[in-house]
């Protein structure tokens, strides 16, 4: 829980300016010097008015008005190029800043432990980033907003003051016009000055307070309008939608949805309805202070025509200018949260040893794997998935983990991956703890296929080699192998095909089969010395996936191999069996064996599947 203050707020404030400083280095600068030049911008005009004013007033040189009026000209002709043009650089640099931001996010995602991957809090602190940022561009992008807002207001507000300094010297002692001259009247017009600024301020703040109040909630309703809108337009789940008439119940929810959306936004206007008329009554009223205060001094000839024009206008900047101050001062400290957020995201660390050990490059790929009294429970949980389970794995050998949905076989591979660690026993690779080797070098000895793998919109051949460039010939050679040589062939492209069409015309769709044996050919191509299939071919039949785990069982060779199935007719062909149940291992052996045991749990499994695979049909 991070204590709040005002030093919190600063110290928040200059972390998230240094953030800005990393993404992009001249975004800071460039926002200083564009505020700079609007600042003095109106400056220019109100001092150079009030010169000219007086000139013609008091019929003075023409040459000399000339002077001004070129001077004028020239310096609003400069301000405004300068002012222009940083703002035009500036645009374009939060543009790659914005950019460079969304990259340094999706690389923390990527480069930190899988175990937050999986975390619900991760998931949910990455969505409100994302939509704070496409909502009102809260965190990174607000705060150079604000910076540049805040560096105007700071260069204005002591202009200003010098401006309007001389308007308060009392030069008369006449007793006619004493009062109109004196200190005591300064003072009121101070006093009721400050007194409708302070609370114009606490209007404008109050109000961007209610603002920001309403649009966090909003963000929550987004968050869920963005999935169903996502829905709707995936072309993919249209079928769902249509067969099984989901129209009315994607209306509801989205109805739903937008009518407290609706409500958030009629919230939002009563509250700039009520601020914003309080708000324009009190600058009536200070307006009119302003013009009754300065034209007193006028009338007792205190002041000029021509400062009446400087006081004024430099008076009415010194107001507004203030209350933007606040205002701006207000948004800063309530966009900390988002960049709090931002923070707290890229500060997540993971806890996973690295390891330095590098790991034995074998040309016989003789790797011994053993799993020594190992026992796990994911982060957050008390119930434990794997407990004590105590097994070894020798070079060129097969092993089958079959299991009922639940049993613990994909967290078996996970902690075997060292996608997670467990916490108690060790793994071993050739008698070496794993988390002593080095994190990469021990991951590229696997090749695995997930249940729930993933093909992108990229070419086929990419998706084969998981990487840009690629060896074409043995892509082809792979596909073959993996048995999706004919429809290869009658793909427009080739290798160079795109998968689906979501960022190409020309892509094609695949079926579920298609992209099971593209899914196996990634693993081949990665040629690493340890296959695993974690219920890649899941979707399909038992006979199906029988003739595919064969196959693919041919196509492997000499590698260790791992096979996962909670269906057992699909890993007959493997030198052992594990049987895993409620995260224990209850049986090993091979199937012959295990089939024999009436008692054992492998029996039982085998007999209320064996609908689905009889003998003669396999």
């Amino acid at each position: 829980m991070h204590k709040k203050g005002l030093m919190y707020d600063l110290r928040l404030i200059i972390k998230g300016l240094k953030e800005i400083h990393k993404l992009q280095p001249w975004v800071l600068p460039v926002a200083v010097l564009e505020s700079f030049f609007k600042a003095i911008a109106p400056f220019v005009n109100i001092y150079m008015s009030a010169k000219i004013v007086d000139e013609l007033i008091n019929f003075s040189y023409l040459n000399r008005l000339i002077v001004f009026v070129g001077i004028t000209i020239g310096l609003n002709l400069i301000i405004y190029l300068a002012s222009t043009g940083f703002e035009h650089i500036l645009n374009l640099l939060i543009i790659i800043m914005v950019q460079n931001r969304d990259m340094v996010l999706n690389r923390k995602i990527i480069d930190m432990d899988y175990e937050h991957i999986e975390n619900p809090e991760v998931h949910l602190l990455r969505t409100k980033i994302q939509e704070a940022q496409n909502q009102s561009g809260g965190g990174i992008y607000s705060l150079i907003k604000y910076f540049g807002v805040l560096i105007k207001c700071l260069v204005i507000v002591p202009i200003s003051l010098v401006m309007i300094v001389d308007i308060f010297k009392v030069t008369s002692n006449e007793s006619s016009i004493r009062f109109l001259n004196s200190n005591i009247l300064n003072f009121i017009f101070i006093i009721l000055l400050l007194i409708g600024t302070i609370y114009n301020m606490r209007l404008k703040e109050n109000s961007e307070r209610e603002y920001f109040n309403s649009l966090n909630k909003i963000v929550d309703y987004n968050r869920i309008a963005n999935f169903y809108f996502e829905k709707v337009v995936d072309y993919n789940s249209g079928k769902d939608i249509r067969l099984y008439n989901q129209k009315n119940l994607f209306n509801t929810a989205f109805g739903e949805v937008i009518g407290e959306v609706n409500k958030i936004a009629d919230e939002i206007s009563l509250n700039y309805m009520k601020y914003g008329g309080a708000n324009g009554f009190i600058s009536s009223l200070l307006t009119g202070l302003i013009y009754i205060f300065i034209g007193l001094k006028a009338v007792i000839g205190s002041i000029t025509i021509g400062n009446v024009v400087k006081y004024t206008g430099s008076i009415n900047q010194f107001i507004s200018s203030s209350s933007m101050l606040l205002v701006t001062i207000a948004a800063l400290k309530i966009n900390n949260q988002y960049i709090q957020l931002y923070l707290d995201f890229l500060n997540i660390e993971g806890k996973k040893y690295k390891g330095t050990l590098p790991v034995e490059k074998r040309n016989d790929d003789e790797y011994e794997i053993e799993f020594r009294n190992v026992s796990f429970k994911y982060p957050g949980t008390d119930n434990y998935v794997l407990k004590n389970i105590s097994m070894k794995l020798n070079v060129g050998e097969r092993l089958a983990i079959v299991g009922m949905n639940g049993s613990g076989k994909t967290t078996f591979i996970k902690l075997l991956c060292r996608l997670y660690d467990p916490d108690e026993g060790e793994i071993l690779l050739n008698g070496i703890d794993i988390k002593k080797y080095d994190y990469d070098e021990y991951l590229s000895l696997f090749s695995i296929v997930f249940q729930d793998f993933k093909l992108f919109s990229f070419s086929l051949g990419q998706n084969v080699a998981a990487s840009v460039d690629y060896d074409e010939d043995k892509v082809k050679y792979i596909l073959v192998k993996a048995g999706l040589g004919e429809r290869l062939n009658n793909m427009p492209k080739g290798i160079q095909t795109p998968l689906y069409k979501d960022f190409d015309e020309e892509g094609v769709e695949i079926s579920g089969g298609e992209a099971q044996k593209i899914a196996l050919a990634r693993a081949l191509y990665r040629d690493a010395p340890i296959i695993i299939l974690d219920e890649p071919t899941a979707a399909l039949d038992p006979i199906a996936e029988f003739e595919i785990y064969s196959k693919f069982n041919e196509i492997v060779g000499t590698k260790t191999a791992f096979y996962i199935s909670h269906r057992l007719s699909s890993c007959r062909f493997c030198d052992e069996i594990a049987v895993f149940h409620e995260g224990k291992i209850i049986q090993k052996g091979n199937h012959d064996e295990l089939v024999e045991d009436e008692n054992g749990k492998y029996y039982e499994l085998w007999n209320s599947q064996a609908q689905y695979y009889k003998e003669e049909a396999v």
